[in-house]
């Protein structure tokens, strides 16, 4: 599958059709939304995400129409495509065959001081808007008829929104700091005289890559257009031994269900969970900043909250899902709307609205078969997001449970408050009991549809994991749901595990991310079939579903 530069479309991708000389390989390209014949407003998307979920999208619907498996799929990208790709393997981690970056832009050189920080003002002033680009053919390659179609093809269109734009820069960040989750065999090929992205990223990608097979190729005298130059032959010519070795090689998926006790996520978990010498430069720091949270802090509501229940407790997330700032004395509502503007806390939020979307597309399934969906929660804390779902699928019913006694108390509170006594039951319960849990097996009514929102994060270990999802699995029939959640990524670790305590006896709150392969393989070891996936903006939370099979 071919995925074309920013401002360009499948068209100009046919040569590589022609000169890569692949028999018995199906080659699909595609125009990418606001591109070429694809419909709607020239260089726009709904957001970068909804361009990246757009591929996954597209192979899907390859795979099935025309009989291939994601097993027997290579990408080919180039520059703002290969950014594409990369984010989707990142963050979907489908199991496909390879991947191939041809110049991706994880930095493009704006040439204007402090342009970027300069469109993020705009942004918010102005709302969405274009930025259109000034560069002309003659600095993309060095063929001369690449650079006069280039300068007179009339679906090449030269604008991009701001918010792709800007979109595009952060998951670059975001991808050349945490490469090493991606595990797909990669080919990266640089150009050495690129004039609008920056080598450097890609040389930094590279290295820190998690790929047991890649190979880079850096091409000095190449401009961006990577695989349109003029001696294309060079880097086409890598690019086929590559894609005919991992065609021919078998399918690589590592087992990495012990990430767990190596690794790189390991590795920085047990830094972060190391405390630093409080005479060093750092322990200073960060001591002055614990002192200033729970001092002036605690005039937030939710910075006082969090420091009483753990800022991980249920009801620290049910004020971080209300998102109503509140605090004392006038500065605290302000404190506590920055800290409800979180990074971490925006992206909770927009899971708790991906966990509708699936729970209530389970539900549909599930009534589709003529049965009354009834849900299963086994760490609901307040049950605020599941209760909100039920008011949207008034057939559902659901048991709720939680460990601590205080939760189960304020969730029946809920529920009285909202009517919902006949439909939904809150108790104490385990949600790391496997032999509690496979005994819902035996309830009437049976679980249909079981979520695990924000519960698995919170444990380094796969160990529980696997006693919970072993649980669910037995307390669910074959054909039920699983909504589950994973933190794949968070640019703000070492703070949280420095400043923030857990509701685990008030210890710093150390998180350790899961790439999602590493969830999605205990899933499967589970008895589970993935289906679907959200993921939000700035690669955080992912919700996924997945079928019990049989």
């Amino acid at each position: 599958m071919l995925l074309h530069r920013g401002h360009e479309h499948s068209g100009r991708l046919q040569h590589l059709v022609d000169e890569l000389e692949l028999p018995g390989v199906d080659v699909y390209a595609w125009d990418a939304r606001g591109h070429g014949l694809s419909p709607g407003e020239r260089g726009h998307s709904p957001s970068f995400g909804t361009s990246v979920r757009d591929v996954g999208t597209f192979v899907d619907h390859l795979c099935a129409r025309h009989g291939h498996a994601r097993a027997d799929v290579a990408l080919v990208a180039q520059s703002v495509g290969a950014v594409l790709a990369a984010a989707w393997v990142h963050d979907y981690a489908p199991c496909i065959r390879g991947l191939v970056l041809a110049t991706p832009a994880f930095s493009v050189k704006l040439y204007v001081p402090f342009a970027r920080p300069g469109l993020s003002l705009l942004r918010r002033l102005r709302g969405n808007f274009a930025v259109t680009s000034y560069v002309k053919g003659n600095v993309l390659t060095h063929d001369p008829e690449r650079v006069a179609s280039y300068d007179t093809d009339p679906l090449v269109s030269r604008v991009i929104s701001v918010d792709i734009l800007l979109g595009l820069l952060e998951a670059g960040d975001r991808l050349v700091a945490d490469a090493q989750a991606i595990r797909t065999p990669t080919l990266l090929l640089v150009s050495g005289k690129d004039w609008v992205v920056r080598r450097e990223p890609q040389l930094r990608f590279f290295e820190q890559l998690g790929s047991t097979t890649k190979e880079r190729v850096v091409l000095p005298d190449f401009f961006h257009d990577t695989l349109g130059e003029r001696e294309r032959s060079r880097a086409l010519s890598p690019m086929r031994e590559f894609l005919d070795r991992v065609f021919r090689a078998p399918l690589e998926d590592p087992d990495r269900t012990a990430e767990d006790r190596a690794g790189p996520s390991f590795d920085t978990y047990r830094r972060l969970s190391r405390p630093l010498p409080p005479l060093s430069p750092a322990g200073f720091l960060w001591s002055a900043q614990r002192l200033g949270l729970r001092t002036l802090g605690r005039l937030s509501h939710g910075i006082d909250l969090g420091c009483r229940t753990g800022f991980d407790s249920g009801a620290s997330l049910d004020h971080v899902y209300g998102d109503r700032a509140g605090g004392r004395i006038g500065v605290g509502r302000l404190v506590d709307r920055v800290y409800l503007d979180a990074p971490g806390w925006r992206g909770v939020r927009v899971r708790r609205r991906h966990l509708g979307e699936l729970i209530r597309f389970a539900c549909e399934r599930v009534a589709a078969a003529g049965r009354t969906p009834h849900l299963l929660d086994p760490a609901a804390g307040h049950g605020r997001y599941l209760l909100d779902v039920l008011d949207t699928v008034p057939a559902a019913t659901a048991l709720l449970r939680d460990l601590l006694p205080e939760n189960v108390r304020e969730g029946n509170a809920r529920i009285r408050a909202r009517g919902l006594e006949g439909r939904v039951r809150f108790e104490q319960g385990d949600a790391f009991d496997s032999g509690a849990l496979a005994t819902l097996a035996a309830a009437k009514p049976r679980p249909d549809v079981a979520v695990v929102s924000g519960l698995f994060e919170l444990f380094p270990s796969n160990d529980e994991v696997r006693r919970s999802l072993s649980g669910l699995a037995a307390a669910i029939a074959p054909g039920g749901w699983l909504v589950y959640t994973n933190q794949p990524w968070h640019p703000q670790l070492e703070m949280i595990a420095r400043l923030l305590t857990s509701h685990r006896g008030g210890a710093p709150w150390v998180m350790r991310c899961r790439s999602q392969r590493e969830m999605d393989q205990l899933v499967e070891e589970a008895g589970f079939e993935k289906l679907d996936q959200r993921v939000d903006e700035a690669g955080l939370f992912t919700v996924s579903l997945a079928r019990r099979t049989a």
